[in-house]
């Protein structure tokens, strides 16, 4: 969802400042109540009405050392499957992880990954 206007913002603050209650301003304004609050706690507490800059998400679970680990695996093996790369990096020490999170690791670390030849070619001829 988009953020309210930091026009909007100052005008909540403002009529709320003038005196106005909370429910009225509301009302007017068009928002909700919880917004009206939030915004002026956010407003007592830091001193202006802008809004909170967008969240970056969890960290990730591997710091440099498993990432450099994790590089030295998919040199040694690059064919290798995300299911195996999870066991190797939890044999050496590593922290357990879903095969996505390790997916998004490995494309981090801008690796290609290259597929193996899932069955041999076919010894007959064709035509």
């Amino acid at each position: 969802m988009k953020a309210y206007s930091f026009d909007l913002r100052e005008r909540v603050v403002a009529a709320c400042q003038a005196g106005g209650k909370q429910e009225a301003v509301a009302t007017q304004f068009r928002v909700s109540l919880s917004f009206v609050a939030k915004l002026l706690r956010r407003h007592r507490t830091h001193g202006n009405a802008a809004a909170l800059p967008p969240g970056r998400g969890p960290a990730s679970r591997l710091d440099g050392l498993a990432l450099d680990q994790l590089s030295a695996c998919l040199r040694q093996t690059p064919a290798a499957t995300l299911d195996e790369l999870r066991v190797w990096l939890a044999a050496v020490g590593g922290p357990a992880m879903s095969q996505s999170a390790l997916g998004r690791a490995v494309q981090a670390l801008d690796w290609r990954r290259r597929k193996r030849a899932s069955t041999p070619p076919s010894a007959t001829l064709n035509g």
